[in-house]
């Protein structure tokens, strides 16, 4: 990943924080069938392995379960807030012009050698967990246990495992930090109501550069 130094995120806890919000990861593997890519949703480990494990399922019928197989290295995506930024917002506009539109984004990007796991506790206890984690802020959680024993037995036949020790993590949070502090305050500004949680996280990062 591209990473002009004042856009890194090094900071372990806040790169598993964003996996755990935006838990929808893109899963990639170049195999002997070529490029394959699936959104899958994760669970992150944080103290499964030095830089975290990440643990998930898959349809049996999905075709990049034979390239996790055989793959040295996958990678998987995981895409937090982002949008499109116009020149407009930013204050040095009316003073010199010289200012151009860009896309603010955050993203993690996770390597690690994939590990197929066809056992039926090993993808409760993983469905449990990855359940759990969603339905917690919900008022009355739904949980697999609500389901008979013997439709969830059914259903887990139809699922292989996937667990991916990381080998390597990178963070990337492109939120205005390369602009003045009043071309920051003046994108969270102008972001508020359209695009509030990466305006929250300009003006976050904006007061951290400061102090």
């Amino acid at each position: 990943m591209y990473q002009p130094p004042h856009f890194r995120e090094d900071r372990r806890e806040v790169q598993h924080a964003l996996i755990a919000t935006h838990s929808l990861g893109l899963l990639i593997t170049a195999g002997p069938e070529g490029l394959q890519a699936n959104a899958i949703p994760f669970l992150i480990d944080t103290a499964g392995s030095e830089n975290g494990t990440l643990r998930a399922h898959l349809a049996r019928a999905n075709p990049q379960l034979r390239e996790l197989a055989v793959v040295e290295e996958c990678l998987v995506v995981f895409q937090g807030p982002q949008t499109y930024i116009s020149p407009s917002l930013y204050p040095s506009k009316r003073e010199t012009g010289k200012v151009v539109p860009t896309w603010n984004y955050i993203t993690v990007h996770a390597w690690g050698r994939p590990q197929v796991m066809d056992d039926a506790a090993w993808i409760h206890h993983q469905i449990d967990g990855l359940t759990r984690h969603h339905e917690a802020p919900r008022a009355a959680p739904w949980n697999v246990t609500d389901a008979p024993e013997t439709f969830v037995a059914a259903q887990i036949k139809g699922i292989v495992g996937l667990q991916i020790p990381i080998s390597r993590i990178e963070g990337k949070w492109k939120i205005s930090q390369n602009r003045s502090a009043a071309d920051a305050a003046g994108v969270a500004q102008g972001l508020r109501g359209e695009a509030d949680a990466m305006a929250a996280l300009v003006a976050e990062r904006s007061r951290i550069n400061q102090g």
